[in-house]
């Protein structure tokens, strides 16, 4: 089944579906999405990594759960398939995808989907409209990067603080000097690396394709996310997605609390992730971090060293929109910060069920 789910469009499949081994199934999916191929001209790959996602969709191995999730990310241009990270926004279409696979059979006008999000082995738990027991694509939720609107699903996240990193500061630090420039190495959800956007030389403002063609900003990024990835505890991240790259900057608008330019980890995100978000969201909350200084200018909180209990809902600029998420995070003096739920609203539609054709070999 071909799906949107929030900003990402990709391939959903049953686990059942596909080879058991890691191998072949990555060489099975690749040649699904045509890749490499900058156009992916011979499979249904997007030609960008935004819209050439897979998820793989199975019974559940974690008890308390109603799915398995396995999130996978096909390069474009290179023969490579990514299983480090998590994906939020083809997240939004699990739940649905399991109730019209018949894996989930909820009854009334709504579903509630606990997900086992098997990359960082945590918990999502989807909450979607049914009719007639089937998922409700129609309804009126309008979110940034996406024509239209749609019927809402809910995300709320238990347990993704480390999820990749073992924990959610993965230093123990709230600010790193990475290659000279300072950083908050975070995961809540998603491996980040928050930048002030000037500290990069540049605004943070400007749109995607002029902050692509600066290939100086480029090869520092990829600079600094190397050497974040082996603090992170992710080791060499030369072929990985991740650590995700975040500029941020003060809004622009009186709607925003914070701007942000993301890369994946080259190409620009016309929006931002949504466990990036998250994770961006949680690191301009906590007093002390970089990116807190912009949201205490609009909303001040507690100081480094309060304690405190955060409860916020983040409004973060992106190049196409904004995007909200909402964290509670407690503060307790002389101990990291823990964070309590984070929680998120998506949109997402079936567009295509039906039999992929692989390229052969």
């Amino acid at each position: 089944m071909l799906m949107r789910g929030g900003t990402s469009k990709g391939a959903f499949f049953l686990s059942r579906d596909l080879p058991d081994d890691p191998a072949q199934r990555d060489d099975l999916i690749l040649r699904i999405v045509g890749s490499p191929d900058p156009r992916q001209i011979d499979g249904i790959g997007g030609a960008h990594a935004l819209t050439t996602k897979v998820a793989v969709i199975g019974p559940p191995s974690r008890p308390g759960t109603d799915v398995d999730y396995l999130f996978l990310q096909p390069s474009v241009d290179e023969p490579l398939v990514s299983d480090a990270q998590n994906c939020g926004n083809m997240l939004a279409g699990v739940g649905p995808f399991a109730v019209e696979r018949g894996l989930v059979e909820p009854g009334g006008t709504e579903a509630r989907v606990r997900i086992h999000m098997v990359n960082t082995s945590s918990v999502a738990i989807a909450t979607f409209p049914l009719r007639d027991g089937m998922p409700e694509y129609s309804g009126l939720t309008s979110i940034d990067g996406v024509p239209g609107a749609a019927a809402a699903v809910r995300l709320d996240f238990e347990d993704v603080a480390g999820g990749s990193c073992g924990t959610l500061l993965p230093t123990g630090n709230l600010v790193d000097s990475v290659e000279g420039t300072d950083c908050t190495l975070i995961d809540n959800g998603m491996p980040a690396v928050v930048m002030r956007a000037r500290d990069l030389g540049v605004d943070g403002y400007e749109d995607c394709a002029t902050l692509e063609a600066d290939n100086r900003l480029r090869a520092r990024l990829e600079q600094v996310r190397r050497a974040a990835g082996l603090l992170m505890g992710l080791g060499d991240v030369t072929a990985s997605t991740v650590p995700k790259m975040t500029l941020v900057a003060p809004p622009r608008t009186a709607a925003g609390d914070i701007c942000t330019r993301t890369f994946i980890p080259h190409r620009c995100h016309e929006a931002i992730g949504v466990l990036g978000a998250v994770s961006v969201a949680t690191a301009a909350a906590v007093p002390g971090a970089v990116g807190n200084e912009i949201l205490a200018a609009s909303r001040p909180g507690p100081g480094p060293g309060e304690a405190s209990r955060i409860e916020r809902v983040v409004t973060l600029e992106h190049p196409t929109g904004t995007f909200e998420a909402a964290v509670d995070i407690a503060i307790r003096p002389g101990e990291p910060p823990t964070v309590e739920s984070a929680g998120i609203i998506r949109t997402t539609r079936k567009l295509f069920d039906g039999e992929v054709f692989a390229r052969p070999r």
